[in-house]
C-alpha cells in the first residue's frame, strides 16, 4: 500500500509512536531520543592562544539568540516561534510542520578567569562563531606581613 509522502515510512508509527527497530547503531538518534536534530551541533577547534566555537543554529536570527557568562559558564540559548502563532486565510492552515519552533540551550565550561568582553560572537549564514581566549588564573602575588613586637 502507498501512503502519501507527508507521512513518515510507516504511518502508524507516527500515530501510535512506535519505536524503530531500524537503524540501531545511529548512537546520536539514540543519545538525544527523537528529537536529536534540534540539539546546538558545535564544534570546538583549539589553537595556541584561543578557542573557536561554531554552533549551528539555522532558522534563527541574531535577535532570537542568547549568550550568557556566569560561574565560568557559556550558556547559549536561543528561541523562535514562541509567540502566538496568526492565522490568515492567505496562509493558509498547517497540516504537518517539520521546522523546530521552541527553545534550546546548552553550557560549556570556559573557566572562571573570563569576563563577558573577553569572548568574541559573531552571527553569520546560521553559524554562531564563538573566539574565547585562553586565560590562565592569575596567581595571587606573595605578600610578607612583618610582626612587631
Amino acid at each position: 500500500m502507498l501512503l502519501p509522502s507527508i507521512f513518515g515510512e510507516n504511518l502508524l508509527d507516527d500515530w501510535f509512536d512506535f519505536p524503530d527497530m531500524r537503524g540501531l547503531d545511529q548512537v546520536e538518534k539514540k543519545l538525544y531520543g527523537r528529537h536529536a536534530n534540534r540539539l546546538m551541533k558545535t564544534d570546538v577547534k583549539e589553537h595556541e592562544d584561543h578557542f573557536e566555537m561554531d554552533i549551528d543554529l539555522p532558522g534563527f536570527k541574531k535577535e532570537d539568540i542568547h549568550l550568557e557568562l556566569e560561574n565560568g559558564y557559556l550558556t547559549v540559548s536561543a528561541a523562535k516561534g514562541l509567540e502566538k502563532e496568526q492565522k490568515d486565510e492567505k496562509e493558509g492552515r498547517i497540516i504537518r510542520q517539520e521546522r523546530y519552533t521552541g527553545s534550546m540551550q546548552r553550557s560549556f565550561y570556559i573557566g572562571d578567569a573570563l569576563k563577558e568582553e573577553d569572548i568574541k560572537a559573531k552571527f553569520e549564514h546560521g553559524v554562531l562563531s564563538l573566539n574565547i581566549p585562553k586565560k590562565a588564573k592569575e596567581i595571587p602575588t606573595k605578600k610578607t606581613i612583618m610582626i612587631e613586637g
